[in-house]
């Protein structure tokens, strides 16, 4: 077929690209050439409109073994000749068509970037975001969801030990779904995905090639309209088990020493793998179509090139040594194929049945090669003139505390998830250590070590849509706190970025301020990026979702014994808030649900002060003096306390230290930089001389299990648990609790 700018343009690609194509190729393309450079030049695969500042983050440093973006995930050193590897990615469009698949291929997608580096995935956890939860559509979506991560993390056997959800309007139709998998690897056994010597077979492992899936790439970097179910193909289908049986097959192959490269094949399939590998190595590949194993009849060239079936890699083998690989695969009923052989002239070359397809240099299609970069016009959003003119003193302070924290712990964001983890194995693998023992970001064994790997993921996307830089470093500076609280020291960072449409100027601001925040962030922690996602085009009709910079951060304590809890521990133990208190209500869920308030400031924060907070609370848990750390976030020191006395059921009474804040910004307010903790009564004298001159208020004590605030009785913890428990599950039933969700 005759190929034209409007083939072109069918395919997502630009007059100007097309253009560019002929200009790289000194010809027109043929469809199949030009399936490929849509693929590759998709939004999804090349990052054209985010790699100009993607390249400002800082991506080396700290204990990194390899540079961010140079292999499938992070690599970071975590002593006694072992790494930890991990990455996060959205599924967000996917998810959005057919909520259960591409929830689980999401999953099995992130977890096959870990396993293809020779590392054994330990852990699972997710960010994901929704609409309004009283509405059908949104339960519809949130039930395939969560029902296709637990589906497939369960099956595949990695326990899901952490994560957040949140629920916003602007979520409505583009749900965000971004998961993240951490896995363990042994120094010498990773695996480059990087294509080498000349002569040298390339093979095909996995699951057979399907029409599922075709076109995933340049889907995902277009917007959501009511015509997006018309790409129901471009979502692929996942098979749990058979990942497993990969997983196995890869770690077991590495071993033989026969593997000289390997790389999943993700976003744009065939195309993607060969592409990549050969363009890190320099080299090119001719690839045998036809010899693809396929599950469908008579598929056409472009076809294979675009599937992006699930469960399949692409290896490189040392010639000679290709019988040890068919074996391994054998032995675990996988089929493998030998598709094609490495090639010294850096092109791409595509038979089916003798005849080439397709001819294309490697360079010219990836990311840093050949695939145009782009920089945007960027300008202020209008709606930062409605939150310049935000003025608290418009909100009255209510005089009934006890009925607005009622309100306030069943908000779907604040309230109990178990409906959604109760679907999840945290236990499988045993290496969970927080089941049963809450701490602030998930903790869990590395076997046969005493170490542990503390792990969250965090971004309050309402603080980034009030102010793109200070959001975005706050997401850095809570995913570094929860680490540091849980006992651990921050390594580094793995990002999905949700935004919307890259070409409107208000959208791009936010990226670009977001990406000056993150940066900002990741150098004053010492947590550089190792890598992540960039995902445009999160657009309802309405316009764009909020900001979404989700940060995925990796932590390491060397001995999983000193991890330190959220939860009391003992009546009679004594409270204390470690930082300062603000007159903030600014972007706080108090403000916004129960309110009606969508605009406003970004709450309190000094990078600083956080900073010094966080060094802080390390030498308290060092020096064993405190018995529990919570950090201060969604829902204020409110939620922020009974969370921690649900676990044991134990209560509190408390008192506010600083008659100077408004009593709502004192309790429900979100300034940031603050955290709970109890110590014994007897290593108080010894707590206050550590804190010294920093910010900290003495504010009560734990009780066996009755609540009182100010002097106010206000019921036991069980009562209090009770109403946080079922929020989200009467709200689901359409059981509008007794106060909360009229102020929903």
């Amino acid at each position: 077929m005759e190929v034209t700018v409007k083939t072109a343009q069918q395919l997502r690609l630009t007059e100007e690209e097309f253009e560019l194509i002929k200009q790289k190729l000194g010809r027109t393309p043929n469809f199949n050439e030009l399936c490929a450079f849509s693929g590759m030049w998709s939004e999804h695969c090349s990052y054209k409109n985010s790699i100009k500042w993607l390249k400002t983050l800082p991506r080396e440093g700290g204990r990194m073994l390899v540079k961010a973006g140079e292999e499938n995930a992070g690599l970071m050193d975590i002593g006694d000749n072992l790494g930890v590897v991990f990455k996060i990615e959205s599924h967000n469009h996917p998810s959005a068509i057919e909520p259960f698949q591409g929830a689980a291929t999401g999953v099995g997608g992130i977890h096959r970037d870990i396993f293809t580096m020779g590392a054994r995935p330990i852990a699972a956890l997710n960010s994901l975001r929704f609409g309004n939860l009283k509405e059908a559509k949104t339960q519809h979506l949130l039930g395939g969801v969560v029902h296709g991560i637990g589906h497939y993390g369960n099956c595949f056997g990695v326990p899901t030990v952490g994560g957040e959800i949140y629920f916003e309007d602007c979520y409505h139709t583009n749900p965000l779904v971004n998961a993240m998998s951490v896995g363990i690897v042994k120094a010498g056994e990773t695996v480059s995905a990087t294509a080498a010597g000349i002569g040298n077979p390339v093979f095909f492992v996995g699951s057979a090639t399907g029409k599922d899936g075709i076109g995933g790439a340049s889907f995902a970097s277009a917007d959501i309209t009511a015509d997006s179910v018309e790409d129901l193909p471009a979502v692929q289908v996942g098979d749990p088990f058979q990942e497993k049986k990969l997983l196995e097959a890869c770690l077991e192959v590495i071993k033989t020493g026969a593997v000289v490269g390997m790389q999943d094949m993700g976003a744009a399939g065939i195309i993607c793998s060969t592409a990549e590998m050969s363009a890190k190595g320099e080299v090119g590949m001719r690839i045998d179509l036809d010899k693809v194993p396929t599950r469908q009849q008579n598929m056409k060239t472009w076809e294979l090139l675009l599937s992006e079936s699930q469960e399949r890699m692409l290896m490189v083998v040392e010639k000679g040594k290709e019988q040890a690989v068919l074996d391994v695969f054998e032995k675990w009923d996988l089929p493998c194929s030998e598709i094609g052989e490495v090639t010294g002239d850096g092109l791409l070359k595509f038979y089916m049945h003798g005849e080439l397809e397709a001819e294309i240099p490697a360079y010219e299609l990836v990311l840093g090669g050949g695939a145009p970069q782009y920089s945007r016009e960027y300008s202020e959003p209008f709606y930062f003139e409605k939150i310049k003119a935000f003025n608290a003193d418009t909100i009255a302070v209510p005089s009934d505390m006890k009925a607005v924290a009622e309100q306030l712990i069943q908000i779907p964001n604040i309230a109990n998830k178990r409906t959604v983890y109760l679907q999840y194995d945290s236990m499988v693998g045993t290496g969970n250590s927080s089941t049963n023992a809450p701490t602030d970001a998930a903790v869990v064994h590395v076997k046969g070590t005493k170490k542990g790997i503390a792990v969250t993921t965090d971004c309050n996307s309402k603080y980034v849509f009030a102010d793109p830089y200070k959001g975005a470093l706050i997401a850095v500076s809570e995913a570094a706190r929860n680490i540091v609280c849980s006992g651990g020291l921050p390594l580094g960072i793995t990002n999905c970025l949700n935004f919307g449409n890259p070409y409107d100027p208000q959208v791009y601001y936010q990226f670009v301020q977001a990406i000056k925040g993150m940066g900002d962030g990741c150098k004053k922690f010492d947590t550089p990026v190792t890598g992540g996602n960039v995902s445009f085009y999160n657009q309802n009709p309405e316009g764009a979702v909020y900001p979404t910079p989700t940060i995925g951060m990796v932590g390491l304590l060397e001995d999983i014994n000193e991890k330190m809890t959220l939860d009391f521990k003992e009546e009679g133990d004594v409270i204390f808030l470690i930082g300062q208190s603000t007159d903030d209500i600014a972007s706080s869920e108090y403000l916004h649900k129960l309110h009606g308030v969508e605009y406003s400031p970004a709450p309190y924060f000094d990078v600083e002060e956080e900073y010094q907070l966080q060094q802080k609370i390390a030498e308290l848990i060092k020096q064993k003096l405190i018995l529990s750390a919570h950090d201060v976030s969604e829902g204020g020191l409110i939620a922020a306390l009974l969370e921690s006395g649900f676990n044991s059921n134990l209560g509190f009474e408390v008192v506010a230290a600083n008659p100077s804040v408004r009593k709502d910004a004192y309790w429900f307010g979100e300034g940031q930089s603050r955290v709970v903790v109890t110590v014994k009564e007897e290593q108080v004298a010894e707590l206050k001389k550590l804190l010294g001159n920093f910010p900290y208020a003495e504010i009560g004590a734990v009780t066996r299990g009755n609540v009182e605030v100010e002097g106010e009785d206000w019921g036991t913890i069980a009562g209090w648990k009770e109403k946080y428990d079922a929020a989200i599950e009467n709200l689901m039933a359409g059981h509008d609790s007794e106060h909360a969700m009229s102020a929903l």
